[in-house]
């Protein structure tokens, strides 16, 4: 099988927790390749509350959510990791070797002799707007994610919402697309002020549009769609248009995990508290997606089981391999692995 991704290990989501792992896995000499749903690292710390202030990370007395996210990716640069973002895992196999396949939304293919899942409360999947037939549009026309900006280049793009991701999109697409029409029902946006600032100018400017208003209807046939209409203050507006963008958020599935043959508890996995380690040996489980007695769904709590989860790790990955315990304070080669000047 050709165009196959192989590494040490796959983490299946980006979150803080999974970018937390990279860095204990990379003290260790393991490769890490991480795969996620949404655009960008960061899971729900960057998707949902960016801004928020959190209070339990040790060493900060509060730090912004994607501050956070930041400081992660900055923590774990000298290691390199492989990143796919707009993807989902469908499907997951053992190999002869006892190694995994994995095996995305898109037949994109990884191997490894680690899994660990990663994924938060399971798979962030976008909320379908409540348009009456959008549904048969979705498989051609309708876009809940951007996953390759050259497939939107000449089109008449309709994008619908207020937040960041609408605002990011409206100002990605708009050198891109023939004409860019974003949609909002009222005039306020809960997107980055400076995104609204950048957005503003280029409609102000007649580069892009702007309509208040709500999506009621679609029109077009075989799944092409050739225009929207909008009703908003002033009565129903027509838009033309051939791709539509709606940006309603998202909600969080357990999605194709529950069907890895793994044991579940609730919608979560179960692990042991030395390892990890699911049902299944060489998948470990991380993070708010784990459950076992007194769990607590705390970043700081999947700091913890990241490192465990390391050091099982090593033993499958470098079976023959003798582990050295070392602290980054005073090891000079972990220091060399971090670029921490002599």
């Amino acid at each position: 099988m050709s165009n196959i991704t192989r590494t040490d290990v796959v983490i299946v989501g980006a979150g803080p927790v999974a970018l937390f792992a990279v860095f204990e896995l990379g003290l260790f000499d393991m490769r890490c390749h991480l795969i996620d749903i949404l655009d960008r690292p960061g899971g729900q710390c960057a998707e949902l509350y960016p801004d928020k202030p959190i209070y339990d990370i040790p060493g900060y007395p509060v730090i912004g959510a994607q501050e956070l996210i930041d400081k992660l990716l900055e923590q774990i640069a000298p290691f390199k990791p492989g990143f796919t973002f707009n993807r989902m895992v469908t499907s997951l196999e053992r190999l002869g070797d006892g190694s995994f396949r994995l095996t995305t939304d898109e037949k994109e293919v990884f191997e490894a002799k680690v899994v660990v899942i990663a994924a938060g409360a399971g798979s962030f999947q976008p909320k379908r707007p409540p348009i009456p037939g959008i549904e048969a549009y979705e498989a051609q026309s309708v876009r809940y994610a951007v996953r390759r900006i050259e497939e939107l280049r000449g089109h008449d793009v309709v994008i619908v919402g207020g937040g960041d991701s609408a605002l990011d999109w409206a100002l990605n697409l708009q050198p891109v697309a023939r004409r860019v029409t974003l949609v909002h029902r009222r005039p306020d946006f809960r997107a980055a002020p400076d995104n609204v600032n950048k957005m503003l100018a280029l409609r102000d400017a007649g580069a892009l549009d702007l309509v208040i208003g709500q999506v009621s209807m679609l029109e077009g046939e075989g799944g092409g769609l050739s225009a929207i209409v909008v009703n908003g203050p002033d009565g129903a507006t027509k838009i033309s248009c051939s791709r539509l963008l709606p940006f309603f958020g998202l909600t969080m599935k357990l999605g194709p995990v529950a069907e890895w043959g793994l044991d579940l508890h609730e919608n979560q996995i179960p692990v042991d508290t030395e390892k990890f380690q699911t049902s299944e040996p060489g998948i470990f489980a991380i993070g708010d997606i784990n459950w076992y007695p007194g769990k607590l769904k705390l970043i700081l709590s999947g700091f913890h089981e990241a490192a465990l989860m390391t050091q099982a790790a090593k033993h499958v990955v470098s079976p023959k391999e003798r582990i050295v315990f070392q602290y980054t304070t005073s090891s000079t080669s972990l220091h060399k692995k971090l670029g921490v000047p002599d």
